[in-house]
């Protein structure tokens, strides 16, 4: 029998990319996951896809007060939250010195103040309650290196791996583990706009993008959700038990420190 075999498993942005694939993993394990998407309808088509122990619900991760009233419906309705995957993020792209405030706040606001409210509220309720809880953050290879035509997008995943750390420390004495994945160049719906927006700022074809981060990637292939997907279920295993305020690069070796 899995080690999640009942738990209470909540992901953000858990209907499409990276998301989905951590609810798959841990849905096969047995857990009762619920999906919390700016996408309610998606997310219940999804639930209903999967069947038993899924389970949907809407979330904007920029309000706390819609935070909240799902975590506080997840808690109704499971008795509880063992494991929390906050993974809802955005991206655009765009030359730095052509930036605007939208474009920044809609990455900081999603990437950034989203994981910041999402792990604070379900923070609370593992303190209340002393369940030795455990989070783990999508980040972003752009959280450990700078990336062009991202720098917006980079600054929201490098304050991702700050609250991180400084979290896990807080929380460490009290047993509660948090942890982020930082995944490379992933095929995801994200990535398909990504190419066509890096293309048409840098006069190359999407397909050439693409090739490019092949190229990049010392193992070859693009990267799929479900190699993000085990990472994370690993970071909230009894395997990684001694584990805290880590950034993981799941990125086919192109970072590796």
């Amino acid at each position: 029998m899995s080690e999640f075999n009942g738990k209470s498993v909540v992901v953000t942005g858990g209907a499409s990319g990276i998301g989905a694939a951590i609810v798959r993993e841990f849905h096969r394990e047995g857990a009762r996951v619920t999906i919390l998407d700016l996408n309610p309808e998606r997310a219940a088509a999804f639930a209903a896809e999967l069947g038993e122990r899924a389970f949907s619900g809407p979330v904007d991760v920029r309000d706390r007060a819609s935070v909240q009233a799902a975590v506080d419906s997840v808690i109704a309705q499971q008795g509880g939250i063992d494991i929390l995957c906050a993974n809802a993020g955005v991206s655009t792209m765009q030359k730095s010195v052509d930036l605007t405030d939208e474009d920044w706040d809609f990455n900081m606001d999603v990437n950034a103040k989203g994981i910041f409210i999402t792990n604070q509220l379900v923070v609370r309720h593992f303190l209340a309650t002393g369940k030795k809880g455990v989070i783990v953050n999508t980040a972003s290879l752009a959280a450990k290196v700078g990336a062009p035509l991202l720098a917006h997008y980079s600054a929201s995943k490098f304050a991702v791996l700050g609250w991180t750390q400084g979290l896990a420390k807080e929380l460490a004495p009290v047993g509660i583990r948090v942890n982020a994945v930082c995944p490379g160049f992933v095929r995801t719906s994200m990535q398909e706009r990504e190419v066509i927006w890096e293309g048409e700022l840098r006069g190359m074809t999407p397909e050439a993008v693409r090739a490019e981060y092949v190229s990049l990637t010392p193992m070859g292939r693009i990267e799929e959700p479900e190699d993000v997907a085990v990472v994370v279920k690993f970071l909230a295993s009894d395997g990684a038990r001694f584990m805290t305020g880590q950034g993981i690069n799941v990125t086919g070796g192109i970072r590796m420190d």
